[in-house]
């Protein structure tokens, strides 16, 4: 298969792909305010009841990577390649978790614990577990929005392909997005802050998904062009009797 282009594609892409999620994963536990690292004023915002500064996790910097990487696999590769990549993805996202968590039940060396003690964290072990340790309700929520938004993401990106055949790139990438964006950013806070200990009210979790939600739509909107530079390198890279070929298959089901 590596002595094959295409090959070689789908596991760069695949590699990125699953990458770029698992960081997102890890890194999601920081919340940024959005203000205050631009520097600008707060905005005050006032929705669902709820006001104050915007604020996100730091997963958000990656996801918007993620997206672009579904279309592209999704134009070359079809539903199987990207439902193989978002499977084997949620399968390494546990799988990193598993081994976060058994790295957590290992017993801290005693001079490591307090090795950051000068730089504002007392306890390393705590430190480590808070970072690592995300609750399993986040986790489940996370994965499952994932996984629910991949599969729409496919379904739409190929519903719109068979009405606009090679035309109108930019509906089915950034349409299918759009839509599976919506579902992802409501059904994860759902299941790990609705259903789980935290307990959130329904107006602090409408105002949180939207804010999130209207973050993902701008930035799927804003890379709309990157995804049509990502078709003309890929296509130069592959050559255009084989770029046409894996377009024909993926369209083909």
């Amino acid at each position: 298969m590596l002595s094959d282009r295409a090959g070689r594609l789908f596991v760069v892409l695949a590699g990125f792909f699953v990458c770029n999620a698992v960081i997102a994963e890890l890194i999601g536990i920081k919340i940024f305010a959005l203000e205050d690292s631009l520097g600008l004023d707060p905005f005050h915002w006032d929705l669902f009841g709820q006001t104050g500064s915007l604020n996100f996790t730091a997963g958000v910097l990656l996801w918007p990577v993620v997206f672009i990487m579904t279309d592209v696999i999704n134009e070359y590769f079809g539903r199987r390649g990207v439902r193989f990549v978002s499977l084997l993805t949620v399968g390494l996202i546990l799988y990193a978790f598993l081994f976060a968590y058994l790295a957590m039940s290992l017993a801290p060396a005693a001079w490591w614990v307090g090795v950051a003690k000068d730089r504002g964290v007392p306890d390393m072990q705590s430190a480590f577990e808070v970072i690592f340790g995300q609750g399993m309700w986040t986790i489940a929520g996370s994965v499952t929005a994932f996984l629910i938004g991949q599969l729409i993401d496919v379904s739409i990106y190929h519903r719109v392909r068979r009405l606009t055949g090679e035309r109108m790139i930019w509906a089915r990438a950034t349409g299918s997005t759009l839509v599976s964006q919506l579902v992802d950013s409501f059904v994860v806070l759902y299941i790990a802050f609705v259903l789980g200990p935290q307990q959130w009210s329904m107006s602090l979790f409408l105002a949180v998904g939207t804010v999130n939600y209207v973050y993902k739509f701008i930035a799927a909107v804003a890379l709309t062009p990157v995804i049509y530079l990502a078709r003309g390198l890929l296509d130069r890279y592959l050559g255009a009797a084989l770029a046409a070929r894996l377009k024909a298959q993926a369209a083909a089901g």
